[in-house]
């Protein structure tokens, strides 16, 4: 009976660490281990610097609007010798400046301004702004799947841990139950067989004990890898059903207005169309301004400086291009007609991954009930058999397997509990609100709009805004 009771105190702190019971002091919550993602994650500041990246399409594009202007120097060295001829005879030199040497000096500053190219830097402008759209969803996809992740890195230590001090405590009980069918053994009460059976199931239950150690080593890998720090002295965590639309019909609905690949989608569909007017474009006539002066000095003998000015508008027709415009055309249309269908299959995809994550949370709440009522009948199941045993009606066989079928009650309720939270949070992220502002993560949240506006109008300089 010692070892009964040594199991359950055990086996309830345990599950009291996985169930939401009152949180120690100086304990890592799951929303602080949200927050570390947030912030810290390597993949996701790849991509928020990959958003920052795209955000420079639009300057670029808007260089179309801008003159381009050039300066031009030259300078040199320049010998000329003038050969006169006179009645058939050749006369050298009769000007005392023919033979010398010049030294030849120009600058000239070009400005060229296109007034009209079929409307190509308006359409390409509106695409580079669609793009940078389209990054800030793909950049929302990412920040959702690593809250998803550190969400479930984070229970499944918590999982691990629990699972590992089940099967502890599993062993401690096993040694006082080997212990106590040895001394009966050894006053005549069981025989040999049931000392062997006793120790067989020890052996199977450190072997387990062992197993959920090595998982809990790899959950602590990941943890570290997603978290970005060592577990330690872990707070339950708890489900974000508040957060979650009342009804699939809603969840399904949210989902395809909000979800980001849905988002990401539709932006993909505005790029391309735009790509099918900037080909289209090209088909128009360009018009153009040039303005230049310039001056030279010393470029002939007879001449010291020349000085010029010019304001020239030129329109540029194109006829035929040998057909290769065309094609970009056609290729264009095709392009934009394949991303309408991908954002159909992205609609599909997103609604069934409501429907399966809402599925897994209605089942994880069933199984969660399952679980304790079958860990309460396995505790009176296991106390009856003991007592029977000391009667002589049940083996010891019948006390151990007793004894392993509250063993696999307890792990299949963290087991439960575990998968309850994560489809919670999975739910969450099928619909599109798996966000810090949702989840009212106590951290400053990433605004991908201040560096967009920092660099938009820019004309100038190689400077990122944060000084790099």
């Amino acid at each position: 009976m010692h070892g009964v009771k040594l199991f359950t105190g055990a086996a309830v702190s345990v599950l009291l660490l996985a169930l939401a019971g009152p949180t120690p002091a100086l304990a890592d919550t799951i929303e602080a281990a949200l927050v570390r993602a947030y912030q810290n994650n390597p993949q996701l500041n790849a991509q928020r610097a990959q958003a920052r990246s795209t955000d420079e399409n639009v300057p670029q594009a808007l260089s179309g609007y801008r003159p381009k202007v050039n300066v031009t120097l030259g300078t040199g060295y320049q010998y000329q010798d003038i050969q006169a001829t006179q009645k058939g005879a050749t006369i050298h030199g009769n000007n005392p400046l023919s033979t010398l040497p010049l030294q030849p000096n120009s600058a000239s500053l070009t400005v060229n301004q296109t007034l009209y190219n079929g409307n190509q830097t308006a359409n390409r402008t509106r695409a580079a702004e669609s793009q940078v759209s389209g990054s800030r969803e793909a950049l929302r996809v990412l920040e959702q799947t690593v809250l998803l992740q550190a969400a479930t890195s984070y229970m499944d230590y918590l999982r691990d841990a629990a699972t590992l001090e089940v099967q502890r405590s599993n062993v401690r009980v096993l040694e006082q139950t080997l212990k106590q069918t040895r001394d009966r053994f050894n006053v005549g009460e069981v025989t040999r067989t049931d000392v062997a059976q006793s120790e067989a199931q020890l052996a199977a239950g450190k072997t387990q004990a062992l197993t959920a150690e090595s998982n809990l080593t790899t959950t602590r890998a990941n943890f570290r890898r997603i978290i970005g720090n060592e577990p330690t002295n872990l707070a339950p965590g708890s489900p974000v059903d508040r957060f979650l639309p009342a009804t699939l019909a809603s969840a399904v609905g949210l989902s395809l207005v909000e979800n980001p690949n849905v988002t990401a989608s539709m932006f993909g569909i505005d790029v391309n169309y735009l790509q099918v007017k900037i080909n289209e474009g090209a088909l128009l006539p360009t018009v153009s301004l040039q303005a230049a002066v310039s001056t030279s000095y010393q470029q002939t003998l007879n001449v010291f400086r020349t000085n010029t000015a010019s304001a020239i508008a030129t329109a540029s027709i194109p006829i035929y291009q040998g057909g290769a415009e065309y094609s970009l055309i056609r290729q264009s249309k095709e392009n934009l007609a394949q991303q309408r269908l991908n954002l159909e299959t992205t609609r599909d995809q997103t609604r069934a991954n409501v429907v399966q994550a809402w599925g897994q949370l209605e089942a994880g709440k069933a199984q969660v009930k399952s679980a304790q009522a079958q860990v309460a009948a396995s505790e009176i199941a296991l106390n009856g058999v003991r007592e029977e045993a000391k009667a002589g009606q049940r083996t010891t066989l019948d006390v151990l397997n007793a004894q392993q079928a509250l063993v696999n009650a307890r792990v299949a309720l963290v087991t439960a509990q575990h998968d309850r939270v994560v489809a919670s949070y999975s739910v969450l992220n099928a619909v599109g609100r798996l966000a810090p502002q949702v989840l009212g993560l106590a951290t400053t949240v990433y605004d991908p709009s201040v560096h967009y506006q920092q660099v938009r109008d820019s004309w100038s300089g190689v400077r990122t805004p944060d000084g790099r």
